[in-house]
């Protein structure tokens, strides 16, 4: 898996962290103060980003934790096959990916969408 490593302070809402060896969106971050004989605690609770869990940990903001690196690519739909699945062309390599749809996903031929990738796992985004 494609990572690189961060301090737990430096992580954002918003940004990506792996939590049980999934790739997981940050949805809230909090800290504690330190106490009279520790370091300050950091609380992050996260969304998987490719299997839709809630996931959370706690650990001290001096620590290091993994960081997937996360590839959003533009795309093309070419052909939808049924209401959950559809061939994208990436824009950039020119590559025909078969892609799980999502639900409120309204897709045609010749749609422009985003998509994100992290080492053969893609979910459309829009």
């Amino acid at each position: 898996m494609v990572t690189r490593q961060k301090q737990v302070r430096d992580l954002q809402e918003g940004g990506y962290v792996m939590m049980d060896e999934a790739a997981c969106k940050i949805t809230h971050y909090s800290t504690a103060k330190p106490g009279k004989h520790g370091s300050a605690k950091a609380r992050v609770e996260g969304k998987g980003v490719f299997d839709g869990k809630k996931r959370s940990f706690s650990q001290p903001v001096d620590a290091k934790i993994r960081v997937p690196i996360i590839e959003r690519k533009q795309g093309q739909v070419i052909n939808v096959e049924s209401a959950s699945v559809a061939q994208v062309m990436d824009l950039d390599t020119y590559e025909t990916i078969t892609i799980s749809t999502p639900d409120d996903a309204d897709l045609s031929a010749e749609d422009d969408i985003e998509f994100l990738e992290l080492e053969g796992q893609r979910k459309i985004i829009s």
